[in-house]
This record gives structure tokens, sequence and C-alpha cells, in this order.
């Protein structure tokens, strides 16, 4: 029996990528397949780095890499967030899609989970076309999560406007 087949999809940003690497490699641990989807220039950089540390044996075994482009030009300035998100929202989804039929195509075993960073929920429905089981992640800390749910109460409450902002919590008043 073939062992399930996983795609790990992060958000392109580091604080993004090394957790679902770290993700993948537990999976791997538990007789899990992954397969590791990243941006070309993402991509090229884990390459890069796989190199120096021994090539991608470094990786395992278990978990293959492959790429899927952004969207963006290459010198266009990918550190701007609502442009590398305006980007990948529009262009990747058809590129994943193709990437998960090349999969199957080349005999590879049928995917049948994509774990997904939050920041990628796009991929969700690439998923739900391909009969895939899909779970979200969240990389960053749990507070960080919990205080970005609790974003409109906040702004119902008057604790922030809706550009974020603190408002005055509570008025100054002299110790006396």
């Amino acid at each position: 029996m073939a062992k399930p087949h996983v795609l790990v999809l992060p958000m392109p940003c580091q604080g993004h990528v090394t957790p679902l690497m770290e993700l993948s490699h537990r999976l791997v641990d538990h007789g899990i397949e992954v397969t590791f989807v990243n941006t070309e220039v993402d991509h090229a950089m884990v390459v890069t780095a796989l190199r120096a540390s021994g090539g991608e044996a470094a990786l395992g075994g278990g978990i293959r890499l492959a790429s899927i482009p952004d969207g963006l030009a290459g010198d266009e300035d990918r550190k701007d967030p609502d442009k590398l998100i305006g980007a990948y929202t529009r262009h990747m989804p058809g590129h994943l899609e193709r990437l998960i039929a090349d999969l199957e195509a080349a005999g590879r075993p049928r995917v049948k989970w994509l774990v997904g960073d939050v920041n990628m929920g796009w991929s969700f429905e690439v998923a739900r076309k391909f009969g895939i089981r899909a779970v979200s992640v969240w990389s960053a800390a749990t507070a960080s999560l919990a205080l970005n749910l609790k974003i409109p109460k906040l702004i119902e409450d008057g604790l922030i406007d809706d550009k974020g902002n603190w408002m005055e919590l509570l008025p100054c008043r002299s110790i006396s």
C-alpha cells in the first residue's frame, strides 16, 4: 500500500515556510509522503540552502520539493504584501491545479490532504475541486491568531479603528 501523500503549501514568506517545513518533517516521521510546494522564488532559495547543507538528502527522503509561479514578474517587489497577495491569489490557483494533475500523471500517489497556510485560503477551493481534504495551519503565535480573530469585536467596542489604530483606552488621570 502506498504511503499517504500530503501537499504542504506555505505562504511565500520565511516565517511561514520554515514552520511548515518543520511540520513536513514530522509528517514524514509518521510515514507520510510530502510534496512541499513553494513559489518559484522561494523554491530557489530553499534549493540554494539545501545545496549548502548537503543537498536534498538533508530533507530526509520523504519530502519532495515542487514550485509554482507567484504571478509577479522577476523584478517586481515581493516585499510589498498587497502586490504579493494580490498576485498569488489571482495566479497561483491555476498553477496549483496543474501541479496536482501533473503529480498524478507522473505516477505519484494521489494527494489525499492539503496542509495550507491560513493565508493561502484560495488553495482550499483547489483542494475541493480535486476531492482533497484540507487543513489550515496558523504558523505564528497562538496569541496572534486570537487577537486577529477578535479584531471585529475590538472595532465594535471602539478599542481600535477600522485601520487598526488604538483608540484612547482610559482617560489620563493625575495621581495625587
